[in-house]
């Protein structure tokens, strides 16, 4: 049995009675520990109320494979488990890991209803009724949580990859058509009665070729209209397809008369225009290339985002993560200018890559709401003493001060039913400062909010501002 002294000064008994504290103290038994020892496991029945004296515990919790530390017990009174007191179902939320040598009080489940029966029933009956009630509705939220954030995503997802799939899509559909006309021109170049050395030469003269891209549309469309009128000249059929190609090209007519010099006439006509298919499967190429390059980007933005292949915790450069979290919602983005100032010697810092996507969306998310539609949204990064600092500023009206005060409260939202998680910022301040030990506060004005987080290179804890 411990001594009654030694609870007396916890403030978290300070609605006690001396006898009460010593009721207390009889209820349960000292247990003592050493580094590494596991005092409760995740998930296991929480038969036993833990009230902390001294030492430090390590609270861990576990999904799939990957284990992450979500808090400690480090300051004498702080209490864990002890659930199944209101909760017949009750288990333990984490596994705690002693960290270093220390001493608890350990209270069975039942002796502690027992005990708060006696001392307060209503008190008991309310709390019974507060677990089951908070349980539901944390239940419900949470799914629709996940379901609103991945119904978004998807369609946002969705519409990023259809404009890239529908570019390759058409560009391969011409390139087949281009290949025949192609291959209908090689033939007409054949038949036009054109030595190999005239095709050589004319190889030589296609492969000078080079893009037009500092051309404006204007200037582009002026080449076209000479390139029309050389070959209309000249009797070329087809000018009307071959003079585009040509001009997208790089070509000019001052290019086109060193051809007329090396081909004889009746196969300048086929030479031209199998050198304009030529241009033309080559840009194709080039639209499909790009194209699949979007699409494969952006399956390595998600699979940045959802942390695929990757352990829990790992030395990571936040940017990358606020990179792949803007993909993830450049359909929310349209209407808003993005810019990002990123210094260039921020550290990595040691994280889990997914929990901090999450907070990153929840902040971007809330900007962009505020700017409804249009806007400047600006993500820093930069370096601080103890870690690196993240600011997320938007250009909207910013908070008043009651919904400042109230914006980390759990479950406190400002938008309509139906809108939004409806969870506000509490589980990014627990993620945060909980799991990371870092920092997280807003700022706002009238002329917009910043949401700073700042986050410690080695796990640690940073000073709050």
């Amino acid at each position: 049995m411990i001594d009654a002294g030694r609870l007396r000064p916890l403030t978290l008994l300070d609605g006690l009675s001396d006898i009460q504290v010593e009721q207390l103290a009889a209820a349960g038994d000292a247990v003592s520990f050493g580094p590494e020892d596991e005092l409760f496991r995740q998930s296991a029945p929480a038969e036993f109320w833990w009230l902390h004296l001294e030492g430090r515990i390590g609270l861990f919790r576990r999904t799939g494979s990957d284990e992450t530390q979500v808090g400690t017990m480090g300051s004498p009174g702080q209490w864990a488990g002890g659930f199944r007191a209101w909760d017949d179902n009750g288990v333990y939320l984490a596994t705690g890991r002693a960290v270093t040598a220390g001493e608890l009080l350990r209270v069975p489940a039942d002796r502690l209803r027992a005990l708060a029966d006696s001392w307060f029933p209503l008190g008991v009956h309310f709390i019974r009724g507060l677990v089951q009630t908070v349980r539901n509705i944390e239940s419900i939220a949470r799914q629709q949580e996940s379901l609103a954030a991945l119904g978004t995503l998807a369609a946002g997802l969705a519409h990023e990859l259809n404009n890239p799939a529908s570019a390759a899509t058409r560009a391969v559909d011409a390139l087949v058509s281009t290949n025949d006309d192609l291959l209908a021109s090689l033939r007409r170049l054949a038949s036009s009665s054109v030595s190999a050395e005239h095709f050589v030469a004319l190889d030589a003269l296609r492969r000078e070729q080079a893009p037009a891209a500092t051309l404006s549309p204007m200037e582009l469309a002026d080449r076209e209209d000479g390139l029309g009128d050389w070959l209309a000249d000249r009797g070329v059929d087809r000018d009307w397809l071959i003079a585009p190609a040509l001009a997208a090209g790089g070509l000019d007519v001052a290019w086109c008369e060193r051809v007329a010099q090396v081909l004889p006439d009746p196969a300048l006509g086929p030479g031209l225009e199998w050198i304009a298919h030529s241009l033309t499967a080559t840009l194709l190429l080039g639209e499909i290339k790009e194209s699949t390059g979007r699409i494969s980007a952006l399956v390595g933005a998600v699979k940045e985002y959802t942390h695929l292949d990757r352990a829990a915790i790992e030395e990571i450069t936040v940017t990358d993560g606020l990179d792949s979290t803007l993909i993830m919602l450049s359909r929310d983005l349209h209407g808003i200018t993005v810019r990002r100032e990123y210094d260039q010697d921020v550290p990595a810092v040691e994280a889990n890559v997914a929990e901090l996507n999450q907070v990153w969306t929840q902040l971007i998310r809330n900007a962009v709401d505020a700017m409804k539609g249009s806007g400047e949204l600006t993500v820093r990064v930069g370096r601080e003493a103890e870690g690196v600092l993240v600011q997320i500023a938007d250009t909207g009206p910013g908070m008043s001060d009651a919904v400042r005060a109230h914006a980390f409260d759990p479950f406190f939202t400002t938008k309509g039913v139906g809108e939004g998680t409806g969870l506000g910022l509490d589980v990014s301040r627990r993620i945060v400062v909980d799991s990371h030990g870092g920092a997280i506060d807003l700022v706002s004005g009238p002329s917009g909010t910043v949401a700073r987080v700042r986050l410690p290179v080695r796990g640690g804890t940073v000073q709050r501002p």
